[in-house]
């Protein structure tokens, strides 16, 4: 019979959290369930696995991620000695901001399209929500002599544009699964080396990224629709930073509202607050009234759920207010594609008075 090595890392880590093995337990059941999947997890199981028993299938991920929540930085299997044969090291991907997103796209895509579960499977990380918080890399200042490839101009922009549109209109009418495999290819085989190519221009460079950051997002609203929230924040993630990148005006405060209403709407508050009031910040002043009162509906909802009432209530009558005055704005381009109907925005705005009990 093959002796067993205890895992001193796994030990250590859970120590680390101040946790019981059945709080432990029932942490990851809870992300289990998030993920669709019920666990049997208690004490006992946790006790195996410190004295080198190996979590079957996926559980390694949800013990990662409960741990992780639990510690406040990002821990992979690999952390808790569990790496996963032929995914070692892979369970971080794009849950990091790097100095270029399409460093953590790429391999992301690769997985995506050979089916590779770690990522379809991944839970929603609380760590990684308050990465855009604290993003403070100059990417402004990276220079343009490291890109190569074709020049590129406002027509190939203008492209991008049209077949991110018809990706939209399509999961629009079809769902969110319909055309996924298509647009991840896309954006990797076509999309991908036009960001890495040489602009005309630094303009014309801003705008290829907008438009990829645009791409990227909808996929994560597509990842999100089918459940697999961890891979959808990852997504948002890296749509983030190319929004950063591209230095358009108010367009990563749009990626910022979508990952405060991806943590509310899975009952994870944590960071929620900050990332609304911060996206309402970029916004604020500098796009049209229909979308800055989108940015104040959600900012309400955080408010809301955090028990600041007044607040809530206050940010809800300004979005009221913004809607009224909205017919006749220009609209950014960037606004068309990301910002929802007025109807939309009214809709939310009463639900913020449901949550508070304010009918």
């Amino acid at each position: 019979m093959t002796k067993r090595t205890p895992n001193d890392k796994l030990r250590d880590l859970v120590a680390e959290s101040g946790w019981t093995y059945e709080a432990l337990a029932k942490a990851v059941r809870a992300v289990a369930a998030e993920c669709g999947v019920t666990l049997r997890t208690n004490k006992s199981t946790v006790e195996h696995w410190i004295a080198g028993a190996r979590p079957q299938a996926d559980t390694g991920r949800y013990l990662a991620v409960a741990l992780s929540r639990r510690v406040s930085r990002i821990l992979t299997p690999t952390d808790l000695g569990l790496a996963a044969v032929g995914e070692d090291g892979h369970d971080s991907i794009g849950l990091t901001l790097g100095a270029d997103p399409l460093d953590s796209l790429i391999p992301m895509w690769r997985y995506e399209v050979d089916r590779r579960r770690f990522l379809t499977t991944s839970a929603y990380s609380v760590a990684a929500a308050a990465l855009p918080l604290s993003y403070v890399s100059d990417i402004a200042a990276r220079t343009a002599a490291a890109r190569t490839g074709q020049t590129i101009g406002m027509a190939e922009v203008a492209a991008v544009r049209d077949m991110i549109t018809a990706f939209s209109e399509m999961d629009e009418r079809h769902g969110g699964q319909h055309g996924r495999s298509a647009l991840v290819t896309y954006l990797r085989d076509d999309v991908a080396p036009l960001c890495r190519g040489r602009f005309r221009s630094d303009e014309v460079r801003r705008h290829m990224l907008s438009a990829a950051s645009r791409g990227v997002h909808l996929l994560g609203w597509k990842s999100y629709d089918a459940g697999q929230q961890g891979l959808a924040q990852r997504y948002y993630l890296q749509s983030y930073a190319l929004a950063k990148e591209s230095g358009i005006t108010g367009h990563d405060g749009f990626v910022m509202r979508t990952m405060a209403m991806q943590g509310l709407k899975l009952h994870r508050p944590e960071h929620c607050q900050g990332l609304a009031e911060t996206g309402l910040n970029r916004a604020k002043g500098k796009v049209d009234a229909q979308t800055e009162a989108l940015f104040r509906v959600v900012h309400a909802h955080t408010l809301a759920k955090t028990g600041l009432r007044q607040a809530a209530l206050a940010e809800a009558d300004q979005a009221r207010v913004l809607l009224a005055s909205a017919p006749g704005d220009d609209v950014p381009f960037w606004a068309l594609a990301w910002g929802p109907p007025a109807a939309s925005v009214y809709s939310r705005t009463a639900k913020v008075y449901e949550t508070l009990g304010d009918h």
